[in-house]
């Protein structure tokens, strides 16, 4: 099951494009149909306080993914891999810097964090993640 939720007020959201846009790059991630995502949607100022809160930087970033922790009991009603949060203000940013469309650059940010939801992390290992990354985006049709 996917979520889409939107906690910012800067821009309006598509929930229906999102949501699909999940859906097709959790199949081509092989995400389960009945594991559960939620992309949420915030403002920097959320996304500092999280980045603080989680990572002890104190600053802004684009994309936060917050795997779940299940226990076995959980699973039982189902996969829950997590939440991917989203700065809509931080993308707008990076979308003029890269030369992106919005929806390019919002759709890079999903698929970064399902990906570290599956358990990949481009921090330690040795470009595995960035390769995969960048053949979903093909598939995708994702602009680099």
């Amino acid at each position: 099951m996917i979520e889409v939720v939107n906690r910012q007020r800067k821009r309006p959201i598509d929930y229906e494009r999102w949501h699909a846009f999940t859906e097709k790059a959790g199949k081509l991630t092989r995400v389960d149909d009945a594991d559960g995502v939620t992309v949420a949607f915030v403002s920097d100022r959320a996304m500092r306080e999280f980045n603080r809160m989680w990572r002890g930087k104190l600053a802004t970033t684009d994309v936060l993914s917050f795997p779940a922790a299940q226990a076995e009991f959980e699973k039982a009603e189902g996969v829950n891999l997590g939440d991917v949060v989203v700065s809509i203000e931080q993308a707008e940013r990076q979308a003029k810097e890269h030369g992106l469309s919005f929806e390019n650059e919002i759709a890079q940010l999903i698929l970064h964090g399902l990906l570290h939801l599956l358990g990949y992390d481009h921090e330690t290992d040795r470009g595995e993640m960035n390769r995969l990354e960048l053949r979903l985006r093909k598939q995708l049709g994702i602009d680099e």
